[in-house]
């Protein structure tokens, strides 16, 4: 008769521990069901499920492995488990996966429980902790820390809208970030991320800037903040703050180039995805002129914006079609998923306004970044405790992975 058997064992890590204890394991013949290890802070947590056959032989393994952990410093527990309870085990391994992942400057029991709290109201099953970003140094800013801790749930929840829901509520409350996404084939297998520009690849907005040194930059400020929170329509508000921008000497555009600043993480997040080899793109209702400025800076593969037409040294105010609006994003997205020869699944959408929420939309993951309140609550996930490069942690990428 075949027993299970599940092995748990902790104490101080030691090298070679794992290796002395599969090793009377396998001199006996025993069969390995499940396995899994953690060690948090020098402390080990190791566990084995076994089946072996009932005889007073494989009770002497077991004794073999209490002696063995005792002499390496470890505690050992044996707990039989009945074949109903493998039997359920092994059904629930069938059950949906998803990932929820938690950011934040500092990690804290609050937000952990909250986040586990809620996933367990909606009928999921937390199987697996791992914490991705880097150890916090003793001593560092509270701004400076970057932390991520990543749920690996199962189960289906009940009403995923509202656990969304929940989830945002609680990133407002408590000044982190939650995202909730299905754990598939393609989570670390994008090829493709587009980006906006203005707000989200640099910290300004170009038209602003522009709009100031022209001298009606509280005009076409309130005109940009209006069309990014969703209440006028992007073209409209576009052809209106181009006319007032008419006149503007040229000279004044390689100045702001000059003095635009990328967003934190910007700078890490492209240079990993070229790395790892993903095709990136700049999909803008801001500028060419700026956006080609990126393009030489970071080795940005396809840029699609918006022209600033000038004549005898002055920019026009004229507006030059296509004009790149919400609509447009959406189909050079899948334009240039289309010509990489993937599918939308495997693309990741980057945003902060009401013009990006098309592509974020239709994007494998949508990603609303420090984004108004219309976009976070539509889009698929958000980041605003982090910078850019916190979108590595929802591909599932550890800062230990070189990043």
């Amino acid at each position: 008769m075949k027993e299970i058997v599940l092995i748990n064992i902790t104490g101080p890590d030691r090298p070679g521990l794992t290796a002395a204890i599969t090793g009377i394991l396998a001199r006996a013949g025993v069969g390995i069901l499940d396995i899994g290890q953690a060690v948090i802070h020098d402390t080990l947590s190791f566990g084995i499920l076994v089946e072996m056959s009932g005889d007073a032989s494989h009770s002497d393994v077991l004794k073999d492995v209490l002696f063995r952990g005792y002499e390496l410093d470890q505690q050992v527990r044996f707990t039989p488990v009945s074949a109903d309870d493998y039997g359920r085990w092994v059904t629930g391994q069938g059950k949906a996966r998803h990932i929820v992942t938690l950011l934040a400057r500092r990690i804290t029991a609050e937000h952990i429980a909250r986040v586990s709290e809620i996933t367990a109201r909606y009928g999921l099953n937390i199987d697996q902790i791992d914490r991705l970003s880097e150890r916090i140094p003793d001593g560092m800013p509270a701004d400076q820390g970057k932390g991520c801790i990543e749920f690996s749930v199962r189960g289906e929840p009940e009403d995923a809208a509202a656990l969304r829901t929940e989830f945002l509520a609680i990133s407002q409350e408590l000044n982190v970030d939650i995202a909730f996404q299905q754990d598939s084939v393609f989570r670390r297998n994008r090829r493709l991320v587009v980006f906006d520009m203005d707000s989200t690849l640099i910290d300004a907005e170009v038209i602003d800037e522009l709009a100031k040194a022209a001298g009606v930059g509280d005009q076409v400020a309130e005109i940009t903040e209006r069309a990014m929170r969703g209440e006028l329509d992007f073209k409209a508000s576009f052809r209106e703050r181009m006319a007032l921008l008419k006149g503007l000497p040229e000279s004044v555009l390689e100045e702001i180039g000059a003095s635009l600043r990328l967003t934190e993480g910007a700078e890490t997040l492209i240079g990993q995805l070229r790395r790892l080899g993903y095709k990136t793109a700049i999909l803008s209702g801001g500028f060419s002129y700026f956006a080609e400025g990126l393009q030489k800076r970071l080795g940005i593969d396809y840029v699609y914006a918006n022209s600033l037409p000038t004549r005898n040294g002055v920019v026009t105010g004229e507006v030059e079609e296509p004009i790149v609006d919400g609509e447009r994003k959406a189909q050079l997205l899948r334009e240039l998923a289309q010509r990489e020869g993937i599918s939308l699944e495997q693309t990741i959408a980057v945003g902060d306004g009401a013009n990006d929420l098309p592509m974020l939309s239709i994007a494998g993951l949508g990603v609303a970044f420090r984004a108004k309140p219309l976009v976070k609550q539509s889009a698929k996930q958000a980041i605003s405790t982090l910078g850019l490069d916190g979108i590595l942690y929802l591909l599932g990428f550890r800062d230990r992975e070189g990043f």
